[in-house]
């Protein structure tokens, strides 16, 4: 699998239902031996099985992103950063918009590709390094 957008993301954005800079935008950790990722019927966090595949419990959810930009329809943020991580490998970070309510939190982003992926944990601190080119997290 590649870097991608979930269906119901692309027709939220479109649709102006997701706003980058405004929604609150978090990330989690995923170990993909539980969670299989499914574009296009995937929607919701909680739903899509998700929960059960994250790594290191409620600290394998980011805070929320900070310094959100949509420059040249490129969605970018700071740095993010997990806390005192252990667990199963994580193969994949999923960012998402989260309500407060994982089964009405939407899917946005699926990434499984990037420099250090995989990585297994060791109980330390994962850093996510957002992508400073012309892409940044994700380009539309």
């Amino acid at each position: 699998m590649a870097n991608a957008l979930y269906d119901s993301a692309r027709e939220l954005f479109l649709e102006g239902g997701i706003t980058w800079t405004t929604d609150t935008i978090k990330a989690c950790l995923v170990d993909t031996a539980i969670y299989t990722v499914n574009l296009s019927s995937h929607q919701y966090l909680g739903t899509a099985g998700v929960v059960a595949a994250i790594v290191g419990g409620a600290n394998g959810r980011s805070s929320a992103f900070a310094s959100k930009t949509a420059t040249g329809g490129a969605a970018d943020a700071a740095d993010i950063t997990f806390s005192a991580i252990s667990g199963a490998s994580i193969e994949a970070i999923i960012i998402y918009r989260d309500s407060g309510v994982d089964n009405t939190s939407q899917l946005i982003a699926y990434i499984d590709t990037a420099t250090g992926l995989p990585i297994t944990p060791n109980g330390g601190d994962i850093i996510v390094t957002w992508d400073n080119g012309i892409n940044k997290i994700f380009r539309l």
